[in-house]
């Protein structure tokens, strides 16, 4: 899996990059803990539930339903967030879904369990190419620093990416709408 530090790039990308008139800041904070919730699953661990078990790490809270519940969740409260249900939900489900499509991309584990119910398979991507996180007190070795350099390259970088076009399309499409070419008064 990667980071906890990591599954927030993608509500941060969409948030910062939208600005805070589409994400306003509290739908971003949830947006951030929602990125970060299938991960509670490792709890699993401590109470003997395998890996390998849909209750185990990357079992049914990695699959789409699960962050469908989790955007349906969200809904409300959509309110207190000043913004539409739409926009509410949409935002919840893709940080939601992020997570497990994160997970898919590393290089260990069993796969995530992405079609949960009608499937218990799990899957992984075509590109394997962000080194799983290790769990526990192994973060901090070796390992644990190709792990962030992994995700920088794989996850922060294209989040950057995202988080910049964003901005400069909303940018763009403000200052056309305003009537005014090119942003010129």
């Amino acid at each position: 899996m990667p980071t906890i530090f990591t599954h927030p790039a993608i509500p941060l990308a969409i948030g910062i990059g939208l600005g805070q008139s589409a994400i306003p800041k509290r739908l971003l904070v949830l947006g951030v803990v929602t990125s970060v919730v299938p991960d509670l699953d490792v709890l699993a661990f401590k109470f003997g539930v395998p890996y390998a078990s849909i209750l185990g790490h990357r079992g049914l809270t990695h699959s789409i339903l699960f962050a469908l519940t989790l955007a349906a969740l969200g809904l409300f409260a959509y309110r207190v967030f000043h913004t539409s249900r739409f926009r509410t939900f949409a935002f919840l489900f893709v940080v939601a879904v992020s997570h497990a499509i994160l997970d898919a991309f590393t290089n260990g584990g069993l796969g995530v369990a992405l079609l949960w119910p009608f499937s218990s398979e799990r899957f992984f991507a075509p590109w394997q190419v962000i080194q799983v996180s290790p769990i526990g007190t192994h973060f901090f070795s070796t390992r644990g620093v190709k792990v962030v350099l992994s995700e920088l390259l794989w996850v922060w970088l294209p989040c950057v990416m995202l988080c910049v076009g964003l901005f400069f399309t909303r940018r763009t499409l403000t200052h056309h709408s305003s009537g005014t070419p090119n942003g010129v008064p």
